[in-house]
């Protein structure tokens, strides 16, 4: 049947709507702990460089 053709785009539609947000919010909680954990372990600032 053609007519049920638009409810079928609607609702892939909005399964890759849900699946793209719910990867975007466990990606932006896994992975900006991993890089500044990274960024303040390289980071010493009692150390003078342009002491000699």
């Amino acid at each position: 049947m053609p007519q049920m053709s638009p409810l079928l785009w609607l609702n892939l539609f909005m399964f890759f709507i849900l699946g793209f947000l719910l990867f975007s919010i466990i990606n932006y909680y896994i992975l900006p702990k991993n890089k500044k954990e990274i960024s303040t372990s390289n980071i010493n600032p009692t150390q003078k460089i342009w002491k000699w």
